[in-house]
């Protein structure tokens, strides 16, 4: 069992989506226009949309604060609509006068156009595989009979064909136990909101109507009867950005209707949980609960459904840890667990006295934070090193078998599949080796490549290195610096220094097409491994949350730092970019420090951090934020950074490109509207450098992004960052 609630993604756009080829056009001598450039857009000053003010005001602790964008919460409200509109068509007409604008774009066009293929997956009967012919703004889902050629294969699921503009995607696909029905969930417009669709796997034909309203869930079968799932009851007011705030586990049974669907987790107020998740083991012996109050955390249940009307086990009555059910023979368990373990280990216990005083260590913890899967029959042990992956195969006595052999220093993806599977698919990938799909014998420990890459980019033109850098309070932190070779450190390199630094979450070496195309125009890309983050277990996420956060802010400081203390850049030449926590990380650190960047991107940020708390499931996030309502202590640690309630008048911040969707529902678009409006309205006066939001209509928090969109979306992101650095032509 894997423990389910949804994180604040770490937008790192690695999606493998985007790929480069050709020659690079940049070099150093065409950054030389930097100043020419500066005298140029001096003399344009932008005609901002007017946003205006209200009179909302919030008292804490005994403290006013002004709220005057307040009215921009209202994501159902026309004012809003048209404030949208206008501040879309700013951005638009400034980005149009980029000269090489629409060559980016046509570049990541061109680049993309290539067949991508999924590892393949066994369902009853059938092999199946996901496709993206080259343009496709979603992967299809195709089959062919177990046995027979891959060339015979045939479209099982088009999620292309759900919606006219590709904006409703396909999330999650799950089989039956003997793989006669599907049970699969659309995103429509990017919302966390679902709604599960089950088909007949022979006909492709749906057996009953969809479920509606379902939000951070599993689907987990039981048998070929029903399966679980997990919602919330529909928010009163807007469903995109009203508090969501109770989670519960459904059952839902075949040939019935959802309102008859049993709740079986999560429905008194002593079990009130914002995150639910329940999976059932492979022998449909018991089902396993996970309840969690936050994104750290969770409590641990398991139902015997072998007796009816069986009542729940306690397995741990505590939020204290992260654990989680990673597999069962018969009545023993075996469980990944930090109890008592920051870098985590695995137990395993007999189900008669399966509380913690039971455990008895599998898997020992090491000085190195664990992820743990299971297939074929054993279980595989997945190490982070320095943000660096090594993986062991164990069986299930906690004998090591061996270390699985990667291509070199990297991400590989966790090797999981069914019990009786003698072969099974896993990726690896770094910053310059496009993802490969490695197939492994899981008796003789053989490792073979099964699929590479199509996209035109040879890993040999491309140089990554780790670094390690000092932090203000002297945390050593390490940092992937990738580039081009012969690319000189003169200082004067465009660079995009990126950090996420949150929610446990780690940023492992990863391959983006993305990431190419501006290393192939000549820049530098560094990711730095951020306190706050998963890289090095609980400690390291714990010294980033709460009244450390500025712990993490410091560390991209630092990092910035060290970019230009080495030459790779300098201030004129430096962007920051991060998603969702890091728009936060980039909106706050822009702010702290606007000398050190010539470029800020924040993207779908938590940004409003008084305020956070009340949106969506918002609230689940205080395990790394605290509230500005949990204690005047809190409120004033928090206010000293929170990005909207920073923004001071006569400041030259960088250049800003604020980037969401009109249907975010994890982070609601507010934040990012709030935090553009202050910007707009507290600008330098003398200054031309822009203050600009994209807002992506139709779009949510970053997930089922189609490629349409997605290609769209970066080619303003570098035709800006370019731009504002000075850069005239590629």
């Amino acid at each position: 069992m894997k423990k389910y609630f949804p994180l604040l993604l770490a937008i790192t756009f690695s999606h493998g989506i985007i790929a480069c080829s050709g020659q690079s056009n940049l070099n150093n001598s065409d950054v030389k226009t930097m100043n020419e450039h500066k005298t140029t857009t001096a003399e344009k000053k932008l005609d901002y949309p007017m946003t205006k003010k209200g009179s909302v005001v919030d008292t804490y602790f005994g403290t006013d604060i002004a709220d005057p964008y307040r009215w921009l919460e209202d994501d159902r409200s026309d004012e809003t609509a048209a404030w949208v509109s206008a501040q879309n068509s700013v951005t638009s007409s400034y980005l149009a006068q980029i000269p090489y604008r629409d060559t980016l774009e046509q570049r990541l066009t061109d680049i993309l156009n290539y067949k991508k293929v999924g590892a393949p997956f066994s369902e009853g009967a059938y092999t199946y595989f996901y496709k993206n012919d080259g343009l496709q703004d979603q992967y299809v889902v195709y089959r062919y009979k177990t046995g027979e050629a891959q060339s015979s294969a045939a479209v099982f699921l088009d999620p292309n064909t759900f919606s006219s503009d590709g904006t409703t995607s396909l999330s999650q696909l799950s089989f039956s136990r003997d793989g006669s029905i599907a049970a699969y969930t659309i995103s429509e417009g990017g919302s966390d909101w679902r709604k599960i669709i089950i088909i007949n796997t022979e006909t492709k034909k749906a057996l009953e109507p969809k479920l509606i309203d379902v939000k951070f869930s599993d689907i987990a079968w039981y048998k070929n009867e029903g399966f679980y799932y997990s919602s919330y009851d529909k928010p009163v007011g807007s469903e995109l950005s009203a508090k969501t705030d109770q989670h519960k586990l459904y059952y839902h049974k075949l040939g019935t209707v959802q309102q008859n669907d049993k709740i079986v987790f999560g429905a008194t107020p002593e079990q009130k949980r914002r995150y639910v998740g329940g999976t059932v083991t492979d022998d449909n012996r018991y089902l396993l609960i996970s309840g969690s109050v936050s994104t750290s955390g969770n409590d641990l249940y398991l139902k015997d459904l072998t007796k009816p009307n069986s009542k729940l086990i306690t397995i741990l009555d505590h939020t204290n840890s992260d654990t989680h059910i990673l597999d069962n023979q018969g009545s023993k368990l075996f469980l990944v667990t930090n109890l008592d373990a920051d870098n985590k280990k695995i137990v395993s216990v007999d189900l008669a006295n399966p509380t913690a005083e039971h455990w008895i260590d599998l898997v020992p913890e090491t000085n190195n934070v664990l992820s743990a899967s299971t297939g074929g029959g054993y279980i595989f042990t997945q190490y982070m090193i320095d943000a660096i992956d090594k993986v062991y195969q164990y069986d299930y006595q906690g004998n090591k078998i061996r270390e699985i052999e990667l291509p070199s220093a990297g991400s590989a993806s966790a090797l999981s599949g069914k019990t009786k599977a003698e072969t099974l698919y896993f990726t690896f990938t770094n910053s310059t080796t496009p993802s490969i799909t490695l197939a492994f014998d899981v008796k003789t420990g053989t490792t073979s490549t099964f699929n590479k890459s199509k996209v035109k980019f040879d890993s040999e033109d491309y140089v990554s290195k780790q670094v390690f850098y000092t932090s203000k309070d002297g945390t050593k932190i390490p940092m992937i610096i990738s580039y081009k070779k012969g690319v000189e450190l003169n200082g004067k390199n465009p660079t995009i220094l990126y950090g996420y630094g949150g929610f446990n979450i780690s940023l492992t070496p990863s391959f983006s097409i993305t990431r190419a195309i501006w290393m192939e125009q000549g820049g530098i890309y560094a990711v730095a491994n951020l306190r706050g983050g998963g890289e090095y277990g609980r400690q390291w996420h714990d010294a980033g949350t709460k009244m450390h956060k500025q712990n993490v802010f410091d560390d991209f400081i630092a990092a910035a730092e060290y970019l230009s203390s080495e030459n790779y850049t300098s201030s004129d030449y430096l962007a920051i970019q991060g998603g969702s926590n890091g728009g936060l990380l980039v909106a706050a650190v822009m702010l702290q420090r606007p000398e050190l960047f010539k470029v800020a991107l924040p993207a779908v940020g938590v940004l409003d951090m008084l305020r956070y708390h009340t949106f969506t499931s918002g609230a689940g996030w205080a395990y790394d934020y605290g509230t500005s309502e949990q204690s005047k202590e809190m409120f004033d640690y928090i206010r000293t950074y929170s990005p909207v309630h920073n923004v001071e008048s006569g400041v030259q911040y960088p250049a800003t490109l604020v980037t969401t969707g009109d249907h975010d529902d994890r982070v609601v678009p507010a934040h990012s509207f709030k935090f553009a409006a202050q910007l707009q309205a507290k600008q330098t006066q003398s200054s031309a450098l822009p203050m600009l939001i994209r807002i992506e209509t139709n779009g949510g928090h970053g997930a089922g992004t189609p490629a349409s969109k997605m290609i769209s979306q970066y080619a303003d992101i570098f035709a800006f960052t370019l731009y504002n650095m000075g850069i005239k032509t590629l």
